[in-house]
């Protein structure tokens, strides 16, 4: 096997769900990252999930509406 010097952490990403919604796999992917980025102390799971869904509903959800009609004031 030869090493390439790619970091060890898996970083594939996969399509999501029509809905928009992040899969299970991209939630714990985030919050992996998460628990990484505070140093991997434990006891913090929880959090860590509930943050990553978070963060990733927050980019799915960000509206993306026409913009209406411009109103003119009379």
């Amino acid at each position: 096997m030869s090493k390439n010097g790619k970091s060890s952490s898996p970083t594939v990403k996969k399509p999501r769900a029509a809905t928009g919604r992040p899969t299970t796999e991209e939630i714990a992917l985030r919050a992996y990252h998460i628990y990484l980025e505070r140093g991997g102390a434990p006891g913090n799971a929880l959090e860590d999930w509930t943050r990553a869904e978070r963060e990733l509903l927050g980019e799915s959800s960000k509206p993306r509406r026409k913009p209406g009609p411009k109103l003119v004031a009379a």
